[in-house]
């Protein structure tokens, strides 16, 4: 069996933050940074797919490997599937890494690579159960961000349902909290890893309904029938969804001074 391939889909045209790939955080690109999370998953190859010529030239001058796509492609599934096809690549699992998610912890990539092989689903994708302190957290923002951050349903290792919604619904909630320091409620990590056939599929599968009801790309597989390997992993030392705007960079750049570099290519 081949070696893996990250694919890291970085674009320039980002609607609410033009130029976000190649946006410093604390001296480094972003696009660097999450390069950086590719480079220490082993026995893994990777790649930067991109539309944009000064994105190619910033990963050229650093020795990143990077392949250019079509500017029409408009999602990083779609991206993955071009740059699979471009590299010629005969891996059999593919994983989008998109390249505004440099706090992705490095573990998290080899998990959902690692459950795709041992299982015989379409796509692997890993979660955080939230304890009730986290879960405090998610619900207070929540109330001003009500579409950031996923939740998913899962059984027996397989997703169920994903949503925006916290999902369940919980009763009783107060004896669950004197019973577990955990909540039933677990947080979606927006990471993929897709067998090679499976994505070929998915990439020529219509929005669905719910999805975009929801705003959520996974729900066409599942409304499609497609299988997705739940995959539990620990809380990142740094817990950051991806970057959307330049809010979040500041944001990012407080919690490297709070809790310290991860960033390896820097040493």
């Amino acid at each position: 069996m081949s070696n893996p391939l990250i694919v890291i889909p970085a674009r320039m045209g980002s609607t609410r933050f033009p130029g976000k790939p190649l946006a410093e955080i604390a001296g480094i690109s972003m696009l660097r940074r999450t390069v950086d999370v590719a480079r220490q998953v082993q026995k893994a190859d990777y790649v930067v797919a991109t539309d944009s010529v000064d994105i190619q030239s910033h990963c050229q001058s650093f020795e990143i490997p990077v392949v250019m796509t079509s500017p029409d492609i408009q999602s990083g599934s779609d991206r993955t599937l071009a740059a699979l096809d471009t590299v010629n690549s005969d891996a059999d699992i593919v994983v989008n890494l998109q390249g505004d998610a440099p706090f992705t912890n490095p573990c998290h990539v080899k998990a959902v690579i690692n459950g795709l092989s041992e299982s015989d689903a379409d796509i692997a994708t890993p979660y955080i159960q939230l304890d009730w302190a986290a879960l405090d957290i998610l619900r207070n923002s929540k109330k001003e961000t009500p579409f950031s951050g996923t939740t998913l349903i899962e059984n027996g290792g397989r997703a169920i349902w994903f949503s925006k919604n916290i999902i369940p619904a919980i009763r009783d909630e107060l004896a669950m909290r004197e019973a577990s320091p955990l909540s039933p409620v677990c947080r979606h990590i927006g990471l993929y890893a897709f067998r090679r056939d499976a994505l070929k599929r998915y990439t020529t599968l219509p929005v669905s309904p719910y999805e975009k009801f929801e705003g959520l790309e996974q729900l066409r597989a599942l409304e499609n029938g497609m299988s997705i390997a739940a995959i539990k992993v620990l809380a990142p030392h740094i817990s950051s969804p991806g970057i959307d705007t330049p809010q979040d960079l500041v944001r990012a750049e407080e919690l490297i001074a709070e809790f310290g570099d991860s960033f390896k290519g820097a040493l």
